[in-house]
């Protein structure tokens, strides 16, 4: 029998890496273009791999990638392409780290384009998680299904990061997530 994330994050072993990332961000709304940035970073590196492995290396990711700082990251040349694949601190794999510096670029092209990341979120909500994922894959590199969906549901643009009998899931929807105010679903 699987177990949700609410149970699993709750339960004897979960403790120090998964209980506080879901207590204090999953499923909560976030309009700040590092957090979005960062989101994306971790769901496109945790692909194939452990949730729990990437939130134990998300210190060095943040080191590694400037903090998120889009710009930053948009202006990585050939010398940081080599210093984040010898970083054991981060997944060192040669086409998450080309999508994280080609994503930072489009992002800092929605500045303009759109008046940023989170507005171009927003402008496109509600979609269907199928709408959702071909925006994606139209606009960033490897956004697959379970990534988008599991970016979009981080960020409370999808349901699911709660069950509803969760402490955490009355919290979020005191925020009233972008899914509460409009129907996304399969």
């Amino acid at each position: 029998m699987a177990f949700s994330y609410c149970e699993f994050a709750a339960g004897p072993g979960a403790g120090t890496v998964h209980a506080p990332y879901h207590d204090t961000e999953y499923g909560f709304p976030s309009s700040d273009e590092r957090v979005l940035f960062e989101r994306l970073v971790l769901e496109i590196n945790q692909a194939g791999l452990s949730w729990e492995t990437i939130l134990k290396k998300r210190a060095g990711f943040q080191a590694a990638y400037d903090g998120f700082d889009p710009e930053k990251v948009a202006a990585y040349g050939d010398e940081d392409r080599a210093r984040l694949l010898a970083d054991a601190g981060i997944i060192r794999n040669r086409l998450k780290v080309e999508a994280a510096i080609f994503n930072a670029g489009v992002i800092v092209g929605m500045r303009s384009s759109d008046g940023g990341f989170a507005n171009w979120i927003a402008a496109r909500h509600p979609l269907t998680k199928d709408e959702w994922v071909k925006e994606f894959k139209r606009t960033f590199r490897f956004t697959g299904g379970e990534i988008v969906n599991e970016f979009l549901m981080s960020l409370g643009y999808l349901p699911g990061a709660h069950e509803e009998t969760c402490p955490v899931f009355a919290q979020i929807a005191r925020l009233s997530p972008p899914w509460m105010r409009g129907v996304s679903s399969d």
